[in-house]
């Protein structure tokens, strides 16, 4: 099987599916308490030492949850706003964290603003430029967006966020583990990511790190029951074995750093690009390892499912995971192929050569004729 669907989900190495199935047998046997003995210090310490050293974050500002969009949830909905203030959110928002801003929109009748984009698909930074002031409370930018490949200036929005009051939230679901993710570069205040993409980790397991003063701004929050944070204090936590093999694909990583993928992703925007029919959804000017594309003619899960059954495994996405992106023309589905470490040269070649093929055997949809005018009208009367 050629796996390109990293963003969907990443394989696990070896060694880490390993300490899942131990970690799931144990707790069969002899029951939870006897599991949390036996990986106390590593679910409860070392997890986030490993962590902190990945994102380069001082010691004592991750949090563990069932995914980032959980991270997110919790953490956000606790941020006291008020009327006057702005909420920046982007194009590629998230569905989840969009209903997440959406419902503190709703509860602190603050106002949610969205950056445009430039003509290319990139964020507009000079728009950003012009229109931040100190009613700006938090701007909330996705690193790597669900279902486009464009990777977001995340470093210099920070930078030109930096001297004013608001806060920072990035979103790095889909770029940690193939991308460098710096919090002190990004200078951001939250950044929240899952682990089973491209870190290559076990399933309901994210995180946060969390500034100091973000900290400080929801202990204020609490304090003054401006803004209760119960959505953080009915958040599930992981369970003992995905977060000790969590820690296991932290410490894989550490020893195999994030691989470079300079040279495969023009690869394999061109293998998709030279198929008749395909059409690249790829805005912005720096792609990521994520590829989105799509067919105007064909059903991507029939495409998908043709795929699968000659051995490439991509992802479908839909229209819904980036609301305010979708819009007339767009399209309402479409794959999304995602390379990992050890994508060949070969295994695009053999990619393009199977969805040629699933193109070339996949009917199209029929179409009709419009109706004239006049027989629209004979029918009407």
């Amino acid at each position: 099987m050629i796996h390109l669907n990293t963003a969907g989900q990443g394989r696990m190495p070896d060694s880490v599916r390993t300490v899942l199935t131990e970690c799931v047998r144990v707790e069969d046997r002899y029951g939870p308490h006897e599991l949390e003995e036996r990986v106390g210090d590593l679910v409860h310490g070392e997890v986030h030492q490993r962590l902190e050293r990945l994102l380069h974050t001082p010691d004592g500002h991750t949090e563990l949850f069932t995914g980032g969009a959980a991270a997110f949830d919790a953490l956000v909905s606790g941020l006291a706003l008020g009327k006057r203030d702005r909420v920046w959110t982007t194009p590629y928002e998230s569905a989840a964290h969009l209903a997440t801003l959406r419902s503190v929109r709703d509860r602190t009748r603050c106002r949610l603003e969205v950056v445009p984009l430039r003509p290319d698909g990139d964020l507009d930074l000079d728009w950003m430029s012009a229109h931040i002031d100190d009613t700006v409370a938090l701007v909330s930018v996705s690193h790597v967006p669900a279902n486009r490949g464009l990777v977001n200036p995340v470093e210099e929005i920070g930078r030109l966020l930096a001297p004013h009051r608001c806060l920072y939230a990035v979103d790095a679901a889909y770029s940690l583990g193939q991308l460098p993710v710096d919090v002190a570069g990004i200078g951001c205040h939250l950044l929240t990511g899952d682990g089973w993409r491209f870190l290559r980790g076990p399933r309901a397991v994210g995180f946060a790190y969390v500034a100091p003063s973000l900290r400080d701004a929801l202990s204020r929050a609490d304090a003054g029951d401006e803004a209760p944070r119960a959505a953080a204090a009915v958040s599930p936590l992981p369970t003992t074995a995905a977060v000790a093999a969590f820690a296991s694909v932290l410490s894989h990583r550490a020893e195999q750093p994030a691989p470079a993928y300079e040279d495969l992703i023009p690869a394999l925007r061109s293998a998709v690009a030279g198929v008749a029919g395909i059409e690249l959804l790829a805005p912005g000017r720096r792609p990521s390892a994520m590829l989105a594309f799509h067919h105007p003619e064909l059903s991507a899960a029939l495409i998908r499912r043709g795929l699968a059954e000659r051995g490439v495994a991509v992802r479908k996405t839909v229209a819904d995971e980036t609301p305010l992106l979708a819009g007339p023309g767009s399209a309402h589905t479409a794959l999304c192929a995602s390379l990992h470490g050890g994508t060949t040269q070969q295994d695009i070649d053999a990619f393009a050569a199977a969805l040629a093929a699933v193109v070339a055997e996949i009917r199209p949809r029929r179409t009709f004729p419009r109706p004239d005018a006049a027989r629209v009208a004979l029918v009407g009367s």
